[in-house]
């Protein structure tokens, strides 16, 4: 059956009339403050301390925003007679938000936790060169990153905390039969 000559202007204009009896919903954003869902999108923020300078998240991001410079140090031997080391050591860190799709690439690849997603969204510039923000501004944005959501308490515990949980129980089981029989020679006497 050909269809109604007319039917699907109909259906718009109903549509529209539906939609203009509604009262509107205006949130007033700067006097108040959205509510944002838990583990929101807003920015990147750096832990400092647990970046190693590998490199990943530059090479992965696929809009190359992330800016990294470093060097390398020489450490003095551990022990003597042992072997000088030397490790990165990072100078820059700065991440190019103007050219940023927030993908989340650059989080997921960090092997070590040094990049988290913050819920910072007010940080808009009247520049756009100065959307370029460094490490300062990086962890200063950290502190804001929630912490993670808790555990279900009916999951089964992962397995790396059980294996490390029975290797403690042994030891400790090991030195308490140690000191049992460090004490029954000592009553002995």
């Amino acid at each position: 059956m050909p269809p109604i000559p007319g039917s699907g202007l109909a259906k718009g204009l109903a549509v529209t009339l539906r939609t203009m009896t509604r009262k509107s919903v205006t949130a007033r954003y700067p006097d108040t403050q959205p509510e944002l869902p838990p583990r929101s999108r807003g920015v990147i923020g750096l832990f400092e301390e647990n970046c190693t300078v590998c490199m990943l998240c530059a090479r992965e991001c696929p809009d190359w925003c992330i800016y990294i410079d470093s060097h390398k140090e020489t450490l003095p031997a551990a022990a003597p007679g042992g072997r000088e080391r030397s490790r990165n050591v990072l100078d820059r860190f700065a991440i190019d938000f103007s050219l940023c799709m927030y993908c989340g690439i650059c989080i997921e690849v960090c092997p070590f936790d040094a990049l988290f997603w913050s819920p910072e969204f007010e940080y808009a510039e009247t520049d756009i060169l100065e959307l370029t923000h460094e490490r300062d501004k990086l962890r200063e944005w950290m502190w804001t990153v929630p912490a993670p959501p808790a555990l279900d308490p009916r999951a089964e515990e992962p397995k790396e905390i059980g294996a490390a949980r029975k290797t403690a129980d042994k030891l400790a089981a090991a030195e308490a039969a140690e000191a049992a029989a460090t004490q029954e020679p000592e009553a002995g006497e």
